[in-house]
């Protein structure tokens, strides 16, 4: 069937109320071997690099996917198509799912589009039905490297459109740098770096957005979505990350 229009989400805290790159990890040190928790020295030892700028968010990524060091491969792919089949579900919005399924219905072309690792990201979009998927390509080796490496950019910013025109998702021609905007086009995320791919959209829809996001967003007409999270604030979100990443999370 012929796509007509768009729908381009955006994953983590807009499709869920959690970074999925924690999640995932909270997934698997709970199902896998407990030394994998070790890895948290390691990161810790980057984290005030990181403060400091001197570590890039490119590197910390990798640095932060030490918990998979040495894993098989046939083991994460198994790991990350569960996840996306039993985790990922339970803790969707379902306001915001609602309107996947709505654009879904309407025959608009779907596209997740991510920072998140390909490996469990293009799961997740099978599971959900998307067309296509565009996510942050963190090497899978067989097995798993101690600091994985990642093809290309991190998948995040203004990143996030080149693949998509690349890859023939948009229609042939199509120049951001121009102004271009796809017709009959929404995007959906939570964050302001992600303002470049909302305006390639005729509408914007952001979800719990900042402060600074939600001015950017008001001057340019988009709308707000303020679906029910599942603990208190920036600083709940906060700690639910922390246990995430130390593998204690109850989902």
């Amino acid at each position: 069937m012929k796509k007509n229009g768009y729908a381009l989400f955006d994953l983590d805290h807009t499709l869920l109320p959690f970074d999925t790159q924690v999640l995932f990890c909270n997934y698997v040190l709970q199902r896998d071997d407990a030394r994998r928790r070790l890895y948290v020295f390691l990161f810790v030892l980057f984290l005030p690099l990181a403060l400091l700028r001197i570590c890039s968010i490119h590197r910390m990524k990798r640095v932060f996917s030490s918990y998979l060091w040495r894993m098989p491969e046939q083991r994460l792919r198994q790991l990350a198509r569960r996840f996306a089949e039993e985790e990922v579900p339970r803790v969707l919005y379902p306001e915001v799912l609602a309107e996947l399924k709505k654009h879904q219905q309407a025959g608009r072309l779907t596209i997740l589009n991510s920072a998140s690792p390909t490996f469990y990201a293009e799961e997740i979009a099978r599971v959900l039905g998307f067309d296509h998927c565009v996510a942050t390509r963190v090497e899978v080796e067989d097995p798993m490297h101690l600091i994985p490496q990642i093809d290309g950019p991190n998948n995040k910013h203004g990143a996030k459109i080149p693949p998509m025109i690349e890859r023939g998702m948009l229609p042939e021609g199509f120049d951001p740098e121009r102004g271009d905007q796809l017709p009959d086009s929404y995007g959906y995320s939570d964050s302001r770096a992600d303002v470049p791919l909302l305006s390639i959209c005729e509408k914007g829809i952001m979800i719990h957005p900042s402060e600074a996001y939600a001015t950017i967003g008001k001057e340019r007409g988009w709308t707000t979505m303020l679906p029910q999270q599942p603990y208190e604030g920036k600083w709940g979100g906060r700690l639910a990350s922390v246990k995430q990443a130390l593998g204690i999370y109850r989902v």
